[in-house]
């Protein structure tokens, strides 16, 4: 399965970055996590570091568009094959950035993905 970071994780239950963590490791994908807060889901640790991580086949992004900016260079340096731009994170500007960096975009809920096979 495809490597995978869920960029914006979060500790909360309700909220759908801990929610795709779960079904991701459900699903047999290999999972990483990276959030503002330290902590475990689904066994998976929440990182706040990004230079922990490297071989990532997909990020899936959880923060709004205005806070992305901040990240661009990160995320382009970890060189994932493709970015899932979930509900509410749609960022053209960074769609331009990744698929001029020779990465895929894909709008999309990872949830969705995950639940009809598409993943």
């Amino acid at each position: 399965m495809k490597k995978t970071l869920v960029f914006g994780a979060s500790l909360k239950p309700n909220r759908y970055s801990n929610i795709a963590i779960h079904r991701l490791v459900d699903s047999g994908v290999e999972t990483l996590a990276y959030g503002l807060r330290e902590g475990t889901v689904s066994g998976v640790n929440i990182s706040n570091n990004l230079d922990k991580f490297n071989d990532i086949h997909t990020i899936t992004l959880y923060i709004n568009p205005n806070r992305q900016e901040e990240y661009y260079e990160e995320i382009i340096s970890l060189a994932p094959n493709r970015v899932i731009f979930n509900p509410g994170t749609e960022n053209p500007e960074f769609y331009k950035l990744l698929e001029s960096s020779g990465i895929e975009v894909d709008v999309a809920c990872t949830l969705v993905l995950l639940g009809t096979g598409q993943y």
